[in-house]
């Protein structure tokens, strides 16, 4: 009968923080924040045409189907399933939070079933 190790001894130093991942995760903060923070003083400080705002304001939801679109494109009926309840709940409600939920619990109920 073999004696399982105790979870320190199992995990070891896998728990510790190591700098350089601190630091680099912090150097990604400080990066996102900048970006964030330049973008806006630049939308501000910019004449925007009708054109580059209509596009901005469509930003988000290409941003959502560019991550989708090829897990949509591979799955299955549970997915295809999930993406016709996305359409009606956003056709009904106009609400995209909406939408999203109903989507995710959508493909995992049509994963369960299928």
């Amino acid at each position: 009968m073999a004696i399982e190790p105790s979870a320190p001894a199992l995990y070891g130093d896998a728990l510790s923080l190591d700098p350089v991942v601190v630091v680099v995760i912090l150097a990604m903060a400080v990066v996102t924040v900048v970006a964030k923070v330049g973008g806006l003083w630049l939308v501000r400080h910019v004449e925007l045409s009708d054109r580059l705002e209509a596009g901005l304001d469509v930003l988000p939801g290409a941003v959502v189907i560019a991550v989708l679109a090829p897990e949509l494109a591979a799955g299955g009926p549970a997915e295809w399933g999930a993406a016709a309840v996305v359409v009606a709940v956003m056709w009904r409600t106009e609400s995209i939070l909406l939408a999203l939920v109903a989507g995710v619990v959508g493909v995992v109920g049509f994963r369960a079933l299928l």
